[in-house]
């Protein structure tokens, strides 16, 4: 799989976790009731946390690795598995890559100071009632929506510090509009990111992973395994991730 990657020292990791839709089923293994971003409600359905890789020169991206989202075998949250994917990409695969791109579940203290002192870069939104400070310890935390923008800050970002982390780590966030009527609060530890065009793009590019999420739904059949047994369903997963990169190669 490796060999078939296209690498770049400028390549992205991009996570983000899918639920296989199984809302007509009651015994099989591996489901559980969870929030589905795409169906916009909880369903039933087999949770994957998907890491792609994507290169920004071919304009390509490939599953590279992806985990079961299953806590009442292996007690691991969604974060501990993005935490091993990425320390896997460096110690095993050795993959480079410069960027790293999150949905705002993951946009969590732990990980984001993992991809910092790995010096790498990370773009991810922040939810609107994230607490935030951007006058240097004068005032209070208030939530991110509740922030004052002059001119300027639209333009070039502003520099502030969420709850909870180190007092000396500061990030940098932009308010970017995502479509006509929904607008995000981008997070970069890049303190020299100044264009809020540029973190659009960064933020276009992190869609690239539902464009893979969409093809393996509709194109490998991923979602169609009945068989009840959680060993069964975790190979047809399997399979499912490598058709899908194999009909990606064929496009």
């Amino acid at each position: 799989m490796k060999e078939e990657i296209v690498q770049s020292t400028q390549g992205y990791l991009i996570f983000d976790d899918t639920v296989i839709n199984k809302k007509y089923s009651n015994k099989i293994e591996l489901v559980r009731r969870q929030y589905s971003g795409n169906e916009h409600r909880v369903i039933r359905g087999i949770g994957v946390v998907n890491c792609i890789y994507f290169n920004p020169k071919s304009e390509e991206f490939w599953i590279i690795d992806y985990r079961i989202y299953d806590p009442d075998s292996d007690s691991k949250t969604k974060i501990d598995h993005v935490e091993e994917m990425i320390f896997n990409v460096i110690n095993k695969k050795k993959l480079p890559f410069k960027t790293v791109l999150m949905d705002s579940w993951y946009a969590t203290q732990r990980l984001m100071a993992l991809v910092d002192n790995l010096g790498k870069i990370y773009y991810c939104p922040l939810k609107i009632n994230r607490l935030v400070d951007d006058t240097g310890g004068i005032k209070k935390y208030k939530n991110i929506a509740e922030l004052n923008w002059d001119e300027s800050e639209k333009i070039s970002g502003k520099i502030i510090k969420i709850k909870g982390f180190p007092q000396d780590k500061k990030v940098k966030i932009f308010w970017v509009n995502v479509s006509t009527n929904r607008t995000e609060y981008i997070a970069t530890n890049d303190l020299r990111e100044c264009s809020k065009d540029d973190v659009e793009f960064e933020s276009q590019t992190r869609w690239k992973i539902e464009e893979f999420h969409a093809r393996i739904k509709q194109l490998t059949g991923i979602g169609s395994c009945q068989c009840r047994l959680r060993k069964i369903q975790i190979n047809h997963i399997a399979c499912g991730m490598l058709v899908g990169n194999f009909l990606k190669s064929k496009t």
